[in-house]
């Protein structure tokens, strides 16, 4: 079932998500409405607070990054992913620019520095512990994810100069004053 996506205001996207005790029939069926929820707004990610639910849980498929000819992107085609109760170990590399989105703010694209690899430990949609190392644009869509498990939106990341010019554009798009071609919930709308 494709579920609403929350908009940028909503309480829940600000909020530290809560650790999900077990693997539940809810749990699962939560997993398959995140995917076809990301798949609908054209995604390559959504954590849980994205549709309301303020749990450690999130969805990647970066196949869409993946282009045949291109050796650094290529690994992407495989990259598909649950994430439940993520703890990352450690950032290491260079940092670097890309034009990231959300959404949760559609209509946003702002340059977003983020270290190049990561360690992360989690549980998959099977309740089994993995650690795996991850780089690149795997490793962007997987830290951009685990911001938004601890509160944080990609807008916080940028320049504050730069942000209060989004200023305007953020609280319209909370208000529900933005176009958008997926199902999504206004905190302000009237």
């Amino acid at each position: 079932m494709v579920l609403p996506i929350v908009a940028y205001g909503d309480p829940v996207l600000k909020k530290r998500a809560e650790e999900i005790k077990e693997n539940t029939g809810e749990v699962q069926q939560l997993i398959t409405d995140m995917y076809e929820t990301m798949y609908n707004a054209n995604g390559v990610g959504l954590a849980a607070p994205q549709v309301g639910k303020s749990i450690r849980l999130f969805v990647v498929d970066g196949s869409s990054f993946a282009e045949d000819e291109d050796e650094s992107t290529h690994y992407m085609r495989d990259f598909k992913h649950v994430f439940i109760n993520p703890a990352i170990e450690n950032e290491k590399g260079d940092e670097w620019g890309f034009n990231e989105g959300c959404l949760s703010i559609p209509g946003i694209r702002e340059e977003v520095f983020r270290r190049e690899e990561l360690t992360i430990r989690y549980l998959d949609e099977k309740f089994k512990e993995q650690k795996k190392n991850f780089k690149g644009f795997a490793a962007r869509i997987i830290q951009h994810e685990f911001d938004h498990l601890e509160g944080k939106l990609f807008v916080e990341k940028i320049n504050p100069l730069r942000r209060q010019l989004l200023k305007r554009k953020l609280d319209e798009i909370s208000k529900g004053d933005v176009e958008v071609a997926y199902k999504m919930k206004f905190p302000k709308r009237r």
